[in-house]
């Protein structure tokens, strides 16, 4: 093929070593991750969702994620409280889906991807994820116009406490 004519020899190797670095597998995101290395743009962060088959601001929760370079697997189920108490999130801290890393870290509701990231690159020690309880207007797939309601991203802990992890009060800090 006249491909290997068009491109110089060291516009290949680069290109050769981006298609090695966005093929990296799942094994490698979480050896980075914990080991606190902030994954790299283009290394997709895989997240298994739980939520109800008639949720629509749950789907637009997971087309937020993955317009935001997450890979989704969708699970809908009907029993999400067992899954939840299964997984540790207290009861005062849930909302309508929840959201599993590779590594088993977890997301409650409509966290923001951003923060995600953000976790996942520095996972505090001890936690277990992060949840934004209730369905705050405004959040990723709970967009209702203009309004926009400021919320509380918290820190589930191993341990059963929950802390403070990010004050969101304008709808551009989710982005």
């Amino acid at each position: 093929m006249k491909l290997i004519n068009i491109f110089p020899v060291k516009t290949l190797s680069i290109l050769s070593v981006l298609f090695v670095v966005a093929c990296s597998d799942a094994s490698t995101l979480e050896a980075n991750a914990k080991a606190g290395k902030e994954p790299k743009m283009n290394e997709a962060i895989e997240l298994t969702v739980y939520k109800s088959r008639s949720c629509k601001c749950c789907q637009k929760w997971v087309t937020h994620v993955e317009e935001h370079g997450f890979e989704t697997e969708v699970n809908n189920i009907t029993l999400l409280s067992k899954l939840k108490d299964n997984k540790g999130i207290p009861a005062n801290y849930r909302s309508c889906h929840t959201a599993e890393s590779n590594d088993g870290y977890l997301f409650e509701g409509h966290v923001p991807a951003k923060f995600i990231k953000q976790y996942l690159a520095n996972v505090p020690e001890g936690s277990i994820g992060l949840s934004v309880p209730a369905m705050p207007v405004g959040t990723p797939g709970m967009e209702v116009g203009d309004r926009f309601m400021p919320y509380n991203i918290l820190l589930l802990n191993a341990d059963g406490t929950v802390t403070e992890y990010k004050q969101v009060m304008t709808y551009e800090e989710q982005f």
